[in-house]
């Protein structure tokens, strides 16, 4: 079943505080809910449509828009990532965002995405900013062996502070947060040719069970299975396709 994502821009339209999007493979808006438009400050839809980010936001906030569009469509999957956006009245504020290729008949047609307001800047930039920066931390080195306390150096915070405010930003613990990363990441790269245990040291994961184990418990599904269904799905995307599988009167 395929949803237009003119469906999912209207159920977005009644959650004040979420953004809604989709891009194409340009990185123009092609969907957007009323919450974007009412921070950007345009009445209709038309205003935004068929422009990047690139034309509607300061350009302190567009090159990191552009640049992480441009991940998600080489095929990477953004997940929780803070960032700074507009609110209503054209102050920044914290979000967290999230973005996944739309990927049809095998090849990214283009982009979705969610922007969740976290609050406005000001009291909160205390609490956000060491967290962004924590995350880019993960973010940077997912690979590596990453030490709690590199964590609570780089925030400030104490163990049970930076705990309580990774659950209630993310809804998960610090350990947690790494763990979807890695197999975000571990996912993209089945896509391509390189073995299942290159993969999964590339990852940050040195035990290939352990590696198994947590992408079974994310995805439901071993690696092995998930690439097996990646090409399952190519093929009959391909055979659905061909000529000769047409449907006749």
């Amino acid at each position: 079943m395929r949803i237009d994502p003119a469906e999912i821009e209207a159920l977005f339209d009644a959650i004040p505080s979420v953004l809604f999007f989709a891009k194409d493979t340009e990185g123009r808006y092609t969907h957007v809910n009323m919450t974007m438009m009412q921070r950007l400050g345009v009445k209709t839809r038309g205003e935004v449509i068929g422009r990047r980010a690139d034309e509607l936001y300061p350009a302190g906030m567009s090159g990191a828009y552009v640049a992480q569009d441009e991940r998600v469509l080489a095929g990477e999957v953004v997940e929780n990532v803070m960032e700074l956006q507009l609110f209503a009245n054209r102050q920044p504020g914290w979000c967290l965002t999230c973005k996944r290729p739309i990927v049809e008949e095998g090849r990214v047609v283009g982009l979705i995405g969610i922007s969740r307001d976290l609050g406005q800047r000001g009291g909160l930039e205390s609490q956000y900013e060491p967290l962004r920066l924590a995350l880019d931390y993960l973010n940077t080195h997912y690979a590596e062996n990453v030490r709690m306390q590199t964590l609570l150096d780089i925030t400030g915070f104490s163990l049970s502070k930076l705990e309580r405010s990774f659950r209630k930003v993310f809804q998960m613990t610090p350990q947690q947060v790494l763990t979807r990363l890695r197999i975000q990441i571990a996912m993209h790269l089945l896509h391509g040719e390189d073995s299942v245990a290159s993969i999964g040291q590339a990852c940050g994961f040195t035990d290939q069970s352990a590696f198994t184990r947590k992408f079974k418990a994310e995805v439901g599904m071993a690696p092995r299975q998930y690439r097996a269904s990646i090409a399952s799905g190519r093929q009959h995307e391909a055979g659905a396709s061909a000529p000769g599988n047409a449907l006749r009167p």
